[in-house]
C-alpha cells in the first residue's frame, strides 16, 4: 500500500515537472535570462530525474526489501530544496536561494548511496 502512495506521489512529481518545463519554455522564455532560464530547467530535469526514481523504488521495495522509506524521503526532500530552491533563485533573482540547493544535492546523494547499499545487501538481490 505504502509502496503505490509513494507510485503515484512519483508519477505526480514528474507531471508537475513535465508542466513546469512546458511554462518555463513557453512562458518564461522571454522573462528571464538564458542563465536564470537555464537555473529554472536544471529544477525541472532534477525534479523529473527523481521521480521516475521515487516510482522506480516504489516498483522495486518489496523486491530487494530496500530501505525504501529513507530513499524516498530524501529523494522528495531533494526535489524540494534543489528543484525548489533553483525555481526560487530563477523566479526571483534572489541569490540567497542558492545556499539551499547543495543541501537537496546532498540529499539526492545520500539517497542514491542507501539504495545503492540496500540493494546489494538485500539478501533477495539476484546477481
Amino acid at each position: 500500500m505504502r509502496a503505490r502512495r509513494w507510485f503515484g506521489a512519483g508519477a505526480a512529481l514528474v507531471g508537475v515537472g513535465v508542466a513546469l518545463g512546458a511554462f518555463g519554455a513557453h512562458g518564461l522564455r522571454a522573462r528571464l535570462s538564458p542563465e536564470m532560464l537555464g537555473t529554472f530547467e536544471t529544477g525541472v530535469r532534477y525534479q523529473i530525474y527523481h521521480g521516475l526514481a521515487i516510482m522506480g523504488v516504489a516498483l522495486g521495495a518489496d523486491r530487494w526489501n530496500v530501505a525504501f522509506r529513507a530513499v524516498l524521503v530524501l529523494f522528495a526532500t531533494g526535489i524540494v530544496l534543489f528543484a525548489g530552491s533553483l525555481y526560487a533563485l530563477a523566479l526571483t533573482g534572489a541569490r540567497g536561494w542558492g545556499a539551499v540547493t547543495p543541501a537537496g544535492g546532498g540529499c539526492f546523494l545520500l539517497g542514491w548511496g542507501v539504495l545503492a547499499w540496500s540493494v546489494l545487501r538485500s539478501s533477495t538481490a539476484r546477481s
